[in-house]
């Protein structure tokens, strides 16, 4: 039997293990689960009989070892700064290998050898990188193929709550890691081009500039500037491009009650508080607040971010339960953006029943024969349960199908790749339409057009 190693057995695992095990019979597939936690890695081996659950700690180099050297093809679902260990050991002993994560610059170090050795290292195949490079790339292939030239290309992803799960004041809940979300947009300025001139947005302002942006059937939508949209700007072959931006969906109002926490200085991860394992909440909300020997820290907060008693803001900040005072942190040396995780976890994660949803939109400005388009690209997927989530079926599908064409030797490229190549994009998002994920796309008359790149 031919042998697929899996290592990690977190969130996003469960619809790939699902999606080798139907295949296993047809494919001759034998699934190895290797996962710190032989509990997890039992639960989603489900006592299949051509899976295996295995204990495997990948700072342990013998057992990682002797599972990549078992292995025909090894996909790795480690958290991204964990990848690079696996890697080595995989061009060590001539095994392919796939993960959904984005090519760090130890990976792309890897592509000479890699492509000597005739392997493929296939990154970026999950929902955001991964699906978001493939339909783009059909769409943009798509244009070029008729003799168009893209003046404009806008991109945004999201993991959301269902409307039939959308309980609270802020329309989100934690869909996945909810680090991520707590300290998304810092490190440097998000950077984009608009109408030929580049754009930068520093973080204490990224949540005041949006987006807006609408799906049918779903609604309005908003999305803030990813920290970097110009970095597939060549790989998509993209160069001469008037408008480029990345960014990340949130429901409409988000982003603006998020810019309350960036404001305050919760999101802070470089330093961490005095006492904060005994702190409540309300002494955690105070300790950004300037003394006052009268007033309340509710009256210091409103007056400091000049929220009025009436504003949804402030409703959407008393659902937190920020101000109480029995509450109890219980993180000893504790960032402010650990202990706001630790608030929002509270609120913000996925009950019994609820079910999540990505939304994706691209939206491509062309000329063609004179003329000046638009198509605008969307894809919903609602997950079915807390197991086999959306964003665990849009993160684990792709992989799943990429793993399996490499061992059937149907992609021919080599090295450290993303799936931006007709031969891997084409199959792959056909057979996703298998599994709902589809997107819609609707062509327009492009009004935004700028033929001259006028400075904006």
């Amino acid at each position: 039997m031919r042998k697929i190693l899996v290592i990690g057995a977190g969130k996003s695992t469960a619809v790939l293990i699902k999606y080798f095990q139907d295949k296993s019979i047809s494919e001759n597939l034998h699934i190895t689960i290797g996962d710190i936690s032989i509990e997890n890695a039992n639960i989603l081996a489900n006592g299949h009989s051509n899976t295996e659950a295995i204990l495997l700690d990948v700072f342990d180099k013998d057992s990682r070892v002797a599972a990549i050297q078992n292995a025909d093809i090894v996909v790795s679902m480690l958290p991204a700064r964990f990848h690079i260990e696996v890697a080595k050991d995989c061009l060590t002993y001539g095994k392919c290998m796939v993960t959904a994560s984005y090519v760090s610059p130890e990976m792309q170090e890897l592509d000479e050898k890699v492509r000597e050795k005739g392997l493929v290292f296939m990154n970026e195949i999950g929902v955001d990188p991964g699906i978001d490079h493939m339909s783009a790339m059909q769409v943009i292939d798509k244009i070029r193929n008729q003799g168009g030239k893209i003046v404009l290309f806008e991109s945004f992803t999201g993991g959301l709550v269902a409307p039939e799960s959308d309980t609270n004041l802020w329309n989100y809940k934690f869909t996945w890691n909810p680090r991520n979300v707590v300290i998304a947009g810092q490190g440097g300025a998000a950077e984009f081009i608009q109408e030929g001139t580049y754009k930068y947005i520093p973080y204490h302002k990224l949540f005041r500039r949006t987006e807006f942006l609408e799906v049918e059937g779903y609604g309005r939508f908003e999305a803030y500037a990813n920290r970097n949209s110009l970095k597939y700007q060549s790989i998509y072959g993209l160069d001469n491009i008037l408008t480029l931006y990345r960014g990340t969906i949130r429901r409409v109002g988000f982003s603006r009650a998020w810019n309350t926490f960036v404001q305050l200085g919760m999101t802070a991860d470089d330093y961490t508080l005095e006492n904060s394992e005994h702190m409540s909440y309300r002494d955690f909300t105070n300790s950004f607040l300037a003394y006052s020997p009268s007033d309340s820290v509710e009256l210091k907060l409103r007056h400091y971010l000049k929220i009025d008693q009436d504003d949804i803001m402030w409703d959407k900040l008393l659902e937190l339960d920020l101000f109480n005072p029995d509450k109890k942190v219980g993180i000893p040396n504790a960032t402010p953006a650990q202990i706001l995780q630790k608030i929002l976890m509270d609120n913000w994660t996925l009950d019994e029943g609820d079910k999540d949803m990505i939304v994706m939109y691209h939206k491509f400005g062309y000329e063609l024969n004179g003329k000046h388009k638009q198509i605008d690209a969307t894809m919903v997927c609602i997950g079915e349960d807390q197991k086999y989530t959306a964003m665990a079926r849009t993160v684990g599908l792709p992989v799943a199908m990429a793993t399996l064409r490499i061992l059937n030797k149907q992609i021919t490229g080599t090295g450290v790749l993303i799936p931006i190549q007709e031969e891997i994009y084409t199959p792959i998002l056909k057979e996703l339409e298998e599994y709902g994920i589809i997107f819609n796309e609707k062509e327009s008359e492009y009004l935004g057009y700028n033929p001259d790149g006028v400075k904006g």
